[in-house]
């Protein structure tokens, strides 16, 4: 098998590409391992899709090195192909997929190497795919703001995080949009505080916005939070933190739930989404569950 590092130089904190190197050359698989430095946002599609489609025969996993959004270009770029599989190294300043499995197992690059592959779902929107959320509303406002951060200094970080959360209580209290999953109407009145639409459970780093999720299960977790007032915004927010909001009595007023195969949202001109953190603008767009869409390897316990 082939092992292919993209390794994103703008990840995180720590020099990863010493370190990757590092433990490739204490590797026994060192002679089959290369690495690939992405040049910017969407070149890891690019490069992962081209290769693919050159070497249609060759066995490959790509390691994904940097946080969601690496992972989920790396996706992008190897759905479809048969012979690829994919993994993560998280070194990002967000690696919110990666925690349904638990983060620990993969910080040791061998056992990446090693690991077996689970065939997971993906989520498909228009022409994109996303392995972790998609979510609009509040959370969005806060990713804008983050997004805003990032091309500031060149990383996200948490202060970057809090920024948005206040512009978010600022702005995006109560927003319009309808979502339709599976043909009901979830929120008829078209407004929402929030929407999470998820394959995986974490968002925002904490997170906890699909506690009920499994990537295997063939299913959409949908979850809107009616519009609230900041002063219980504040309250039920650790309950939503820690994932409780699906079965904590005091928020059945405010949660909307469902699992669903397929999700429609309409919206405003305008209307902003996050897709894995990417920012994409569009007013009516459907989210498909795609089945046994790829290869992810996960490591054995450490």
């Amino acid at each position: 098998m082939k092992y292919i590092f993209i390794v994103n130089p703008h990840a995180g904190n720590n020099d990863n590409e010493t370190i990757i190197k590092n433990a490739i050359h204490n590797s026994s698989k060192k002679e089959d391992c290369e690495i690939y430095l992405t040049k910017g946002v969407g070149d890891a599609i690019q490069y992962v899709k081209a290769y693919c489609e050159k070497n249609p025969q060759e066995e490959v996993r790509f390691i994904a090195c940097g946080g969601d959004g690496t992972l989920n270009e790396v996706f992008n770029g190897a759905v479809g192909h048969p012979n690829a599989s994919v993994t993560c190294y998280p070194c990002g300043s967000g690696n919110d997929f990666v925690k349904v499995f638990g983060v620990e197992k993969f910080k040791d690059i061998e056992k990446l190497l090693d690991a077996p592959n689970k065939k997971i779902d993906l989520l498909k929107v228009g022409d994109r795919y996303s392995d972790n959320v998609v979510n609009f509303g509040f959370d969005t406002t806060v990713a804008i703001t983050i997004n805003k951060e990032r091309e500031k200094t060149g990383k996200g970080n948490k202060n970057a995080y809090t920024k948005g959360v206040i512009t978010a209580l600022i702005k995006s209290m109560k927003n319009t949009f309808k979502v339709i999953a599976d043909g009901e109407v979830l929120n008829p009145e078209g407004k929402a505080l929030l929407c999470t639409v998820a394959n995986g459970q974490y968002v925002g780093g904490s997170f906890k916005c699909a506690p009920r999720a499994k990537v295997d299960d063939g299913f959409i977790e949908v979850c809107i939070i009616k519009p609230i007032s900041r002063i219980r915004f504040v309250q039920i927010l650790d309950t939503y933190t820690k994932g409780n909001h699906l079965d904590d009595p005091k928020m059945k007023d405010i949660v909307i739930y469902k699992q669903a195969k397929k999700v429609e949202v309409e919206a405003p001109q305008g209307f902003a989404y996050s897709l894995d953190g990417e920012i994409i603008y569009e007013d009516h767009f459907t989210i498909e569950i795609v089945e046994n869409a790829i290869d992810f390897a996960v490591p054995q316990e450490v």
